[in-house]
């Protein structure tokens, strides 16, 4: 894949609205979508960590994907994630990612097994690359060791890059370590490294990665854009600081419930609080202080409520 038709910029892992009876609800998905695209991000990160995904069945990912096709949204605009503890899994919403026109698809390595070695890592992203057995496919692997508890060292991404050099094209690192971030960037110039979080946004791409993949995307989108625009300009040191103080007051917080309780306040919609269990939401005093408190940095989502109306 030439480097001008990889993703650049921000990209937003997509919560995941859920109804009474905990199944996806497509139509406020979709409505988020196309919310958060006119925002001004420039990808859409869809069955992240943010969204739920892992909580979600194949079956329920898979006809979300294809619902977000049929309903206009190109897939040069969307990076699903599509790894999964087992292979097949992989290969099956991988392959429906690059059918669809996807620009990318971001792999988790298969998570269960603990312990696992870059051998055994290497042969599984081997393997989903030949099952595919397409030219088109581009992987951003899916560093987060927080959760997954299987990293993706610097030796594996040697490794894939010079066995799959135009396949396994970028990386997002999720590991909050920005030293990591900064061996990553300096090992590979050229390769397409995003950083997690918004607050590693201005480093990363001082350091020669390409944007941030971020949950908090979901409630600030454009102010994170604006410093992605912004950031060779003599302002971007304290655009950056008004975003990472918007996002460390959040993720004082579950960062999921919190980013659900934020939208549902502005979006005035109660239903955007339900998670997926074993997830929990935030109770009520929670989420009022959490409310206060980004009050105080000069958060606001005003005009959600009316601008999703109108999609």
């Amino acid at each position: 894949m030439a480097n001008d038709q990889r993703f650049s910029g921000v990209l937003v892992p997509v919560l995941t609205p859920f109804k009474a009876d905990l199944g996806p609800d497509t139509a406020k998905f979709l409505q988020y979508c196309r919310w958060l695209l006119d925002q001004g991000v420039d990808g859409l990160a869809v069955f992240g960590t943010t969204s739920e995904a892992n909580s979600t069945s194949v079956d329920e990912r898979m006809d979300q994907l294809d619902a977000l096709i049929e309903a206009g949204i190109s897939g040069d605009r969307l990076m699903p994630g599509t790894g999964a503890c087992a292979l097949t899994d992989t290969v099956r919403m991988t392959s429906q990612a690059v059918k669809h026109g996807c620009r990318g698809v971001l792999m988790l390595p298969p998570f269960y097994y603990k312990g696992v070695s870059d051998d055994g890592l290497f042969a599984s992203f081997s393997e989903v690359i030949q099952r595919v057995g397409d030219d088109r496919l581009a992987i951003y692997l899916y560093h987060i060791p927080p959760i997954a508890n299987v990293p993706i060292t610097l030796s594996l991404i040697e490794r894939l890059i010079k066995e799959y050099p135009d396949t396994v094209v970028g990386l997002k690192d999720s590991s909050g370590d920005w030293s990591n971030t900064e061996a990553v960037l300096n090992a590979f110039p050229g390769f397409g490294t995003f950083a997690g979080s918004e607050a590693f946004l201005l480093p990363t791409l001082r350091g020669g990665g390409v944007g941030c993949i971020t949950a908090t995307g979901n409630v600030n989108p454009a102010a994170i854009k604006h410093v992605a625009d912004n950031w060779q300009t003599p302002q971007a040191d304290e655009l950056q600081a008004a975003i990472t103080l918007v996002r460390k007051t959040i993720q004082a917080y579950p960062l999921i419930p919190a980013c659900k309780r934020i939208v549902a306040h502005f979006h005035n919609d109660s239903s955007w609080t339900q998670v997926r269990p074993p997830l929990d939401g935030l109770g009520d005093e929670q989420a009022a202080t959490l409310l206060s408190e980004l009050e105080a940095v000069g958060f606001d989502m005003a005009g959600l409520e009316e601008d999703m109306a109108a999609q």
